[in-house]
C-alpha cells in the first residue's frame, strides 16, 4: 500500500499541531482522535517512548494504524532542558504563555542561548510494526516574544536559515519548510511511500 491510500488516526487533539501535521503529510489520509479516547498521560523518558505510548493507545483502541508524535526543546544552557517536559515545563496543565516566560525567566542574563527543536514521529500498525522518523533544527533563544503565528515556543525560537526571525514571524509554508515538524513528518512520508500492508 503506497502512502496515498494510507489512513492513519492523529493522536493528538492540538488543533494547531493537527493542521501542521496534516499540511505536511498531505498524501496521507488523517483520521481525528475518536472522542472517546482519552488523551494518553506522557510518562515515557524520551521523546519516541511518548509518541509510542500515544499511537499504541488509538491502534489498542480502535484497531486502526495510528499517528503520534512527540517533540521537546532542548536548550544548551540548561542541560537540554526542557526537553521531553517541553509542554509542561511549567507545570501541569501550563499554558503556552507560561512555559515561555519560564523559559525565558531561566535564561535571564544566560549568553548562550543556543537551542534546538527535535520532533519524533510514529507509526504504529496492528500488526505490530512501527515506522519511526526524526527531525530537528537548530536554533537560539530570543530574548522576548516576536509574531504572532505558530503556537508554544514558536514566538521564541530563532531557527538557522530563518533571517533571524522566529518561527512565530514566519507563514506556515516558511516554517513547515525549515522546523522539526516539517523534517520529521517529511521523512516519516518518505518512509511510508511504498509500504506494503497485509
Amino acid at each position: 500500500m503506497t502512502a496515498e491510500r494510507l489512513r492513519l488516526v492523529l493522536a493528538t487533539a492540538n488543533p494547531h499541531k493537527a493542521a501542521e501535521i496534516a499540511e505536511i503529510l498531505s498524501e496521507v489520509v488523517l483520521m481525528p482522535r475518536p472522542r472517546w479516547v482519552p488523551e494518553v498521560e506522557e510518562t515515557g523518558t524520551t521523546l519516541e517512548a511518548n509518541a509510542a505510548l500515544k499511537a499504541l493507545a488509538l491502534v489498542t483502541a480502535t484497531g486502526e494504524p495510528a499517528l503520534a508524535d512527540d517533540t521537546g526543546l532542548e536548550v544548551m544552557a540548561l542541560g537540554g532542558e526542557p526537553g521531553v517536559w517541553s509542554a509542561r515545563f511549567a507545570g501541569p496543565g501550563a499554558t503556552y504563555a507560561d512555559n515561555v516566560a519560564k523559559l525565558l525567566s531561566a535564561l535571564e542574563g544566560v549568553g548562550d542561548r543556543s537551542a534546538r527543536f527535535r520532533t519524533v514521529a510514529l507509526v504504529a500498525f496492528p500488526d505490530g510494526r512501527q515506522v519511526v522518523a526524526e527531525g530537528l533544527v537548530e536554533g537560539a533563544i530570543s530574548s522576548m516574544p516576536r509574531g504572532s503565528g505558530g503556537f508554544g515556543y514558536d514566538p521564541i525560537f530563532v531557527p538557522e536559515g530563518g533571517g533571524e526571525r522566529t518561527f512565530a514571524e514566519m507563514t506556515r509554508d516558511e516554517k513547515n519548510g525549515l522546523s522539526h515538524r516539517g523534517r520529521a513528518f517529511g521523512a516519516l512520508a518518505a518512509a511510508l511511500e511504498g509500504l506494503t500492508l497485509p
